[in-house]
Protein backbone atom coordinates (compact mmCIF):
# COMPACT_ATOMS: atom_id res chain seq x y z
CA UNK A 1 0.00 0.00 0.00
CA UNK A 2 1.45 3.42 -1.05
CA UNK A 3 1.90 6.20 1.46
CA UNK A 4 0.13 8.76 1.37
CA UNK A 5 -0.29 12.57 2.35
CA UNK A 6 -2.51 13.67 5.21
CA UNK A 7 -4.76 16.42 4.72
CA UNK A 8 -3.47 17.80 7.66
CA UNK A 9 -1.49 20.91 7.66
CA UNK A 10 2.11 21.17 6.20
CA UNK A 11 4.60 22.12 8.66
CA UNK A 12 8.57 22.49 8.43
CA UNK A 13 10.21 21.92 11.94
CA UNK A 14 14.22 23.27 12.56
CA UNK A 15 15.57 21.09 15.00
CA UNK A 16 17.81 23.05 17.61
CA UNK A 17 21.02 22.14 18.94
CA UNK A 18 19.69 20.84 21.83
CA UNK A 19 18.11 17.67 20.34
CA UNK A 20 21.42 16.44 19.14
CA UNK A 21 24.54 15.61 21.14
CA UNK A 22 28.23 15.77 20.71
CA UNK A 23 29.17 12.41 20.36
CA UNK A 24 27.43 9.45 18.04
CA UNK A 25 26.35 7.85 20.80
CA UNK A 26 24.96 10.22 22.67
CA UNK A 27 22.74 11.52 19.33
CA UNK A 28 21.37 8.09 18.89
CA UNK A 29 19.69 8.48 22.29
CA UNK A 30 18.77 12.29 22.14
CA UNK A 31 17.19 11.77 18.88
CA UNK A 32 14.71 8.85 19.35
CA UNK A 33 13.07 11.39 22.33
CA UNK A 34 13.62 13.91 19.50
CA UNK A 35 11.75 11.38 17.45
CA UNK A 36 8.64 10.75 19.46
CA UNK A 37 7.84 14.42 19.77
CA UNK A 38 7.63 15.15 16.14
CA UNK A 39 5.83 11.85 15.25
CA UNK A 40 3.21 13.37 17.91
CA UNK A 41 3.04 15.82 15.12
CA UNK A 42 2.57 13.73 12.65
CA UNK A 43 0.14 11.90 14.41
CA UNK A 44 -2.37 14.74 14.44
CA UNK A 45 -2.23 14.32 10.77
CA UNK A 46 0.02 16.86 9.98
CA UNK A 47 2.70 17.01 7.38
CA UNK A 48 6.38 17.30 8.43
CA UNK A 49 9.59 18.50 7.39
CA UNK A 50 12.38 18.56 9.49
CA UNK A 51 15.68 20.36 9.59
CA UNK A 52 18.35 20.29 11.86
CA UNK A 53 21.69 21.48 13.17
CA UNK A 54 25.11 20.29 12.40
CA UNK A 55 27.37 23.13 14.29
CA UNK A 56 28.76 20.39 16.95
CA UNK A 57 28.85 17.90 14.27
CA UNK A 58 30.41 19.18 11.33
CA UNK A 59 33.43 20.54 13.72
CA UNK A 60 33.97 17.36 15.24
CA UNK A 61 34.16 15.78 11.37
CA UNK A 62 36.24 18.73 10.33
CA UNK A 63 39.57 18.69 13.39
CA UNK A 64 39.16 15.07 12.79
CA UNK A 65 40.33 14.94 9.28
CA UNK A 66 42.54 18.15 10.33
CA UNK A 67 44.21 16.31 12.96
CA UNK A 68 44.46 12.79 11.06
CA UNK A 69 45.81 14.68 7.83
CA UNK A 70 48.65 16.80 9.98
CA UNK A 71 49.21 13.86 11.37
CA UNK A 72 49.04 10.81 8.34
CA UNK A 73 49.66 13.02 5.56
CA UNK A 74 49.09 11.68 2.38
CA UNK A 75 47.27 9.03 4.09
CA UNK A 76 44.24 11.07 5.19
CA UNK A 77 43.71 13.90 2.81
CA UNK A 78 42.58 17.34 4.24
CA UNK A 79 38.71 17.32 3.60
CA UNK A 80 36.77 20.88 2.04
CA UNK A 81 34.33 22.22 4.37
CA UNK A 82 31.08 21.57 1.79
CA UNK A 83 31.72 18.13 2.14
CA UNK A 84 32.52 18.58 5.88
CA UNK A 85 29.08 19.51 5.76
CA UNK A 86 27.81 16.80 3.57
CA UNK A 87 29.26 14.46 5.99
CA UNK A 88 27.22 15.72 8.59
CA UNK A 89 23.62 15.77 7.25
CA UNK A 90 24.78 12.46 6.39
CA UNK A 91 25.21 11.33 9.65
CA UNK A 92 23.09 13.10 11.07
CA UNK A 93 20.34 12.40 8.72
CA UNK A 94 20.74 8.66 9.20
CA UNK A 95 19.97 8.56 12.61
CA UNK A 96 17.31 11.24 12.58
CA UNK A 97 14.89 9.94 9.94
CA UNK A 98 16.22 5.79 11.23
CA UNK A 99 14.53 7.17 15.08
CA UNK A 100 11.27 8.65 13.16
CA UNK A 101 11.03 5.66 11.26
CA UNK A 102 11.01 3.42 14.06
CA UNK A 103 8.62 5.28 16.53
CA UNK A 104 5.92 5.36 12.98
CA UNK A 105 6.48 2.02 13.08
CA UNK A 106 5.69 1.72 16.74
CA UNK A 107 2.64 3.88 16.31
CA UNK A 108 1.61 1.58 13.40
CA UNK A 109 1.69 4.95 11.12
CA UNK A 110 1.91 4.09 7.67
CA UNK A 111 4.28 6.15 6.25
CA UNK A 112 8.29 6.34 6.02
CA UNK A 113 11.14 8.95 5.83
CA UNK A 114 13.58 9.69 3.77
CA UNK A 115 16.99 12.15 4.26
CA UNK A 116 18.28 14.21 1.59
CA UNK A 117 21.76 15.64 1.00
CA UNK A 118 21.25 19.19 0.41
CA UNK A 119 22.61 21.87 -0.92
CA UNK A 120 21.34 25.53 -0.55
CA UNK A 121 22.36 28.14 -3.14
CA UNK A 122 24.17 31.60 -1.90
CA UNK A 123 24.87 34.58 -4.01
CA UNK A 124 28.59 35.00 -4.69
CA UNK A 125 27.93 38.53 -4.18
CA UNK A 126 26.98 38.74 -1.10
CA UNK A 127 28.93 40.91 1.68
CA UNK A 128 29.10 38.44 3.68
CA UNK A 129 32.35 37.01 1.52
CA UNK A 130 33.89 40.17 2.14
CA UNK A 131 33.59 39.96 6.26
CA UNK A 132 34.19 36.17 7.26
CA UNK A 133 32.72 36.00 10.49
CA UNK A 134 32.31 32.07 12.00
CA UNK A 135 35.14 30.29 13.29
CA UNK A 136 35.60 26.61 12.12
CA UNK A 137 37.92 24.00 12.69
CA UNK A 138 40.70 23.78 15.35
CA UNK A 139 42.15 26.19 17.19
CA UNK A 140 46.14 26.90 16.08
CA UNK A 141 49.08 29.70 17.22
CA UNK A 142 49.24 32.52 15.31
CA UNK A 143 52.44 31.38 13.67
CA UNK A 144 50.30 28.47 12.51
CA UNK A 145 47.33 30.53 11.23
CA UNK A 146 49.43 32.72 9.34
CA UNK A 147 51.24 30.13 7.64
CA UNK A 148 47.53 28.09 6.87
CA UNK A 149 46.25 31.63 5.43
CA UNK A 150 49.09 31.75 3.54
CA UNK A 151 49.36 28.50 2.11
CA UNK A 152 45.55 28.01 1.98
CA UNK A 153 43.67 31.31 1.36
CA UNK A 154 42.44 31.02 4.36
CA UNK A 155 40.67 34.14 6.28
CA UNK A 156 42.17 33.46 10.10
CA UNK A 157 41.61 35.76 13.64
CA UNK A 158 42.30 35.42 17.40
CA UNK A 159 39.55 33.53 18.69
CA UNK A 160 38.41 35.30 22.50
CA UNK A 161 42.15 34.57 23.82
CA UNK A 162 41.82 30.85 23.46
CA UNK A 163 44.17 30.98 19.86
CA UNK A 164 43.43 31.30 16.00
CA UNK A 165 40.85 29.64 14.07
CA UNK A 166 40.25 29.79 10.41
CA UNK A 167 36.52 31.89 9.44
CA UNK A 168 34.14 31.54 7.19
CA UNK A 169 31.24 33.78 5.81
CA UNK A 170 27.70 32.92 6.73
CA UNK A 171 25.93 34.33 3.78
CA UNK A 172 22.03 34.36 3.23
CA UNK A 173 20.77 31.52 1.55
CA UNK A 174 18.70 32.04 -1.36
CA UNK A 175 17.35 28.61 -2.88
CA UNK A 176 17.44 25.30 -1.91
CA UNK A 177 18.57 23.21 -5.18
CA UNK A 178 16.79 19.54 -4.24
CA UNK A 179 13.36 21.16 -3.19
CA UNK A 180 11.03 19.64 -6.17
CA UNK A 181 12.69 16.33 -4.51
CA UNK A 182 11.50 17.49 -1.03
CA UNK A 183 8.24 18.89 -1.89
CA UNK A 184 7.48 15.11 -3.90
CA UNK A 185 8.77 13.07 -1.07
CA UNK A 186 6.17 15.53 0.86
CA UNK A 187 3.42 15.03 -0.89
CA UNK A 188 3.98 10.67 -1.62
CA UNK A 189 3.40 10.97 2.23
CA UNK A 190 6.91 11.03 3.48
CA UNK A 191 8.49 12.60 6.63
CA UNK A 192 11.44 14.39 5.17
CA UNK A 193 14.83 15.43 6.81
CA UNK A 194 16.71 18.17 4.84
CA UNK A 195 18.89 21.20 4.66
CA UNK A 196 20.81 19.82 7.98
CA UNK A 197 22.91 22.71 9.01
CA UNK A 198 21.13 24.78 6.49
CA UNK A 199 22.47 23.42 3.43
CA UNK A 200 25.67 22.61 1.93
CA UNK A 201 26.45 26.35 0.74
CA UNK A 202 26.72 26.52 -3.42
CA UNK A 203 26.98 29.59 -5.37
CA UNK A 204 25.70 28.77 -9.38
CA UNK A 205 28.29 29.51 -12.23
CA UNK A 206 27.47 29.50 -15.95
CA UNK A 207 24.68 27.04 -14.99
CA UNK A 208 26.52 24.90 -12.80
CA UNK A 209 27.08 24.58 -8.98
CA UNK A 210 30.11 24.75 -6.48
CA UNK A 211 30.84 24.40 -3.11
CA UNK A 212 31.92 26.85 -1.02
CA UNK A 213 33.12 27.33 2.60
CA UNK A 214 29.97 29.06 4.52
CA UNK A 215 27.67 28.70 7.17
CA UNK A 216 24.30 29.15 6.40
CA UNK A 217 21.62 29.78 9.50
CA UNK A 218 19.82 26.43 10.22
CA UNK A 219 16.68 28.86 10.86
CA UNK A 220 17.25 30.73 7.83
CA UNK A 221 17.36 27.68 4.93
CA UNK A 222 14.45 26.29 7.53
CA UNK A 223 12.24 29.60 6.66
CA UNK A 224 12.77 29.91 3.22
CA UNK A 225 12.29 26.14 2.91
CA UNK A 226 8.71 26.86 4.34
CA UNK A 227 7.98 29.99 2.53
CA UNK A 228 8.77 27.53 -1.22
CA UNK A 229 6.29 25.02 0.66
CA UNK A 230 3.93 27.67 1.43
CA UNK A 231 3.49 26.02 4.73
CA UNK A 232 0.62 26.19 6.91
CA UNK A 233 3.66 26.39 9.88
CA UNK A 234 6.97 26.96 10.46
CA UNK A 235 8.34 25.75 14.00
CA UNK A 236 11.61 26.72 15.59
CA UNK A 237 12.62 24.79 18.23
CA UNK A 238 14.57 26.04 21.15
CA UNK A 239 15.94 25.42 24.38
CA UNK A 240 12.69 27.61 26.08
CA UNK A 241 8.83 26.94 26.14
CA UNK A 242 8.40 30.85 25.02
CA UNK A 243 10.27 34.11 23.66
CA UNK A 244 11.13 36.26 26.49
CA UNK A 245 11.38 40.42 26.54
CA UNK A 246 13.70 41.31 29.19
CA UNK A 247 15.19 38.36 29.72
CA UNK A 248 17.21 37.52 33.05
CA UNK A 249 15.88 40.59 34.79
CA UNK A 250 13.05 41.04 36.95
CA UNK A 251 10.59 42.62 34.06
CA UNK A 252 10.72 39.29 32.43
CA UNK A 253 7.95 38.61 30.52
CA UNK A 254 7.22 35.17 28.39
CA UNK A 255 5.03 36.08 25.19
CA UNK A 256 2.22 34.25 23.49
CA UNK A 257 1.73 36.19 20.16
CA UNK A 258 3.89 39.09 18.37
CA UNK A 259 2.80 40.30 15.38
CA UNK A 260 5.65 41.52 12.74
CA UNK A 261 5.79 44.97 13.66
CA UNK A 262 6.16 44.15 17.33
CA UNK A 263 8.78 41.53 16.84
CA UNK A 264 10.52 44.43 14.61
CA UNK A 265 10.36 47.23 17.70
CA UNK A 266 11.51 44.61 19.84
CA UNK A 267 14.80 43.53 17.94
CA UNK A 268 14.97 47.23 17.55
CA UNK A 269 15.31 47.59 21.60
CA UNK A 270 18.06 44.73 21.38
CA UNK A 271 15.59 42.22 23.06
CA UNK A 272 17.00 39.41 21.71
CA UNK A 273 20.75 38.09 21.92
CA UNK A 274 22.33 38.13 18.20
CA UNK A 275 23.85 34.20 18.81
CA UNK A 276 20.46 32.69 20.28
CA UNK A 277 17.19 34.23 19.88
CA UNK A 278 17.59 37.26 17.39
CA UNK A 279 18.32 34.88 14.47
CA UNK A 280 15.21 32.57 14.92
CA UNK A 281 13.04 35.78 15.33
CA UNK A 282 14.88 37.11 11.88
CA UNK A 283 13.90 33.50 10.30
CA UNK A 284 10.30 33.71 11.71
CA UNK A 285 9.79 37.23 10.29
CA UNK A 286 11.05 36.41 6.45
CA UNK A 287 8.70 33.49 6.49
CA UNK A 288 5.57 35.56 7.58
CA UNK A 289 6.69 38.23 5.53
CA UNK A 290 6.86 35.69 2.16
CA UNK A 291 3.96 33.46 3.53
CA UNK A 292 1.35 35.95 5.10
CA UNK A 293 -1.25 32.88 5.60
CA UNK A 294 1.12 30.99 7.79
CA UNK A 295 2.05 31.00 11.00
CA UNK A 296 5.71 30.75 13.19
CA UNK A 297 6.01 29.08 16.25
CA UNK A 298 9.23 29.48 18.61
CA UNK A 299 8.82 26.77 21.62
CA UNK A 300 10.92 23.94 23.34
CA UNK A 301 10.74 20.25 21.81
CA UNK A 302 8.55 18.74 24.20
CA UNK A 303 6.42 21.48 23.92
CA UNK A 304 5.85 21.55 19.88
CA UNK A 305 2.87 19.20 19.80
CA UNK A 306 1.16 21.46 22.33
CA UNK A 307 2.41 24.87 20.18
CA UNK A 308 0.48 22.98 17.38
CA UNK A 309 -2.25 22.74 19.54
CA UNK A 310 -1.93 26.56 20.35
CA UNK A 311 -1.45 25.84 24.06
CA UNK A 312 1.76 27.48 24.59
CA UNK A 313 4.92 29.08 22.48
CA UNK A 314 5.39 32.38 20.63
CA UNK A 315 3.76 32.44 17.64
CA UNK A 316 4.48 35.36 15.29
CA UNK A 317 1.50 35.65 12.33
CA UNK A 318 0.80 38.30 10.26
CA UNK A 319 -2.71 38.09 10.37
Amino acid sequence: MPYQKSDGPTIVVALGGNALGNTPEEQAELVKETARNIIDLAETGANVVVTHGNGPQVGMINDAFALASSQLGSKVPAMPFPECGAMSQGYIGYQLSQALLNELKARDIMRSTANIVTQTVVDAADPAFEKPTKPVGPFMTEEEARAQAEEKGWTVKEDSGRGWRRVVPSPLPRRIVEFDAVRDLSDAGYVVVCAGGGGVPVVEENGAYRGVAAVIDKDRSAAMLAAEFQADMLIILTAVEKVCINFGTPQQEALSVMTPEQAKAYIVEGQFAPGSMLPKIEACLSFVERCPTGKALVTSLECAAAGLRGETGTVITAR
